[in-house]
């Protein structure tokens, strides 16, 4: 039987960002060093299939420092941890290894700087998000404000409306971001903001990809994970790019071929911590279904690379 024909617009960039990269790889040479078990705190990046594939290496995941044996490495995850979390580690003697994005730790020491000048921060970021919690965590309790929308900035306390600077999570909608900026610079005149974009340069590449290509498609599918926000604000720019069905999947198996039904073009993307083998799995079986023909859509090119610490460079 004839297979209807479907073009699939590949977005580029999409997948792996440098610092996912980076942070899967410190896991790898954690293990090649030290040997089974390595502990990770929280995931390393938010996809199950990676995860899955390094705990059948021998990483051990779990959600707090306490569970992890102190005379077993314990490697911090992509999204960046509280000040008190190595600081605890040290306490018990442990041999840690920081895989924060440096780009989120970019954003620790700006919020660090501005508080020494005597500055009250601003986090715009998503509450419970790891990242928000250990940004957040690098001052002390009421010296980081959260807000999530443009509607939280008018019930805003802070101890001194003229000594505010605003940082951010690193995943967010650059076009929501933008709208909470604005609120806090109508409100707050004297808030200082970061001297470059907190969001990072892929999650900005990535959404940019989505808008160029959303509206020639009939479905835009994001590969990633429930809890990858980078990858759910894909979906969300997808949507508002003029894309009628825009939804994340985890895998080829999560496509809902009934929903897709009649469509002619298919946008295909994925958040920064999804391999590429889940992409390619996507497009494998779209060509099962569909007489498919490929146009990729390139918004820009990406040459980033995050050396891994010192550490894991030098013998053991």
């Amino acid at each position: 039987m004839t297979k209807p024909p479907l073009t699939l617009y590949m977005a580029a960039p999409r997948g792996f960002c440098a610092g996912v990269d980076r942070a899967i790889k410190i896991v790898e040479l954690a293990l090649e060093k030290w040997g089974a078990p390595v502990y990770v705190r929280h995931e390393i990046v938010h996809n199950k299939f990676v995860v899955d594939g390094l705990r059948e290496k021998g990483a051990v995941f779990v959600e707090e420092l306490e569970e992890c044996p102190p005379d077993r490495p314990v490697i911090f995850s992509a999204h960046g941890v509280p000040k008190s979390v190595p600081q605890a580690a040290e306490a018990r003697k442990m041999v840690y290894v920081d895989a924060t994005c440096p780009l989120v730790s970019k954003v620790h020491i700006e919020a660090a700087r501005h508080s020494d000048n005597g500055l009250q921060m601003v986090m715009i970021g998503h509450a419970g998000h790891p990242e928000t919690v250990g940004t957040m965590g690098q001052l002390p309790e009421g010296e980081v404000l959260l807000v999530e929308t443009p509607e939280d900035v008018a019930t805003l306390a802070p101890r001194d409306p003229d000594r505010l600077a605003f940082i951010t999570q690193t995943t967010l909608s650059v076009d929501d971001t933008a709208e909470v900026v604005a609120a806090l610079k109508a409100r707050f005149p004297a808030i200082v903001g970061p001297h470059k974009e907190d969001i990072c340069y892929a999650t900005t590449n990535r959404q940019e990809a989505v808008k160029a290509m959303a509206p020639n498609c009939d479905a835009i599918l994001v590969v990633g994970a429930p809890n990858s926000s980078n990858s759910r604000r894909l979906v969300e720019v997808g949507a508002r790019a003029g894309c009628d069905y825009a939804q994340l999947v985890q895998n080829a198996s999560d496509i809902d071929w009934r929903a897709l039904a009649g469509i002619t073009s298919v946008g295909i993307t994925a958040g920064a911590s999804a391999p590429e083998v889940l992409i390619n799995d996507v497009v494998d079986a779209f060509s099962d279904h569909y007489d498919v023909r490929v146009e990729h859509v390139v918004t820009a090119e990406e040459n980033v690379e995050f050396k891994v610490p010192r550490v894991l460079r030098e013998p053991a």
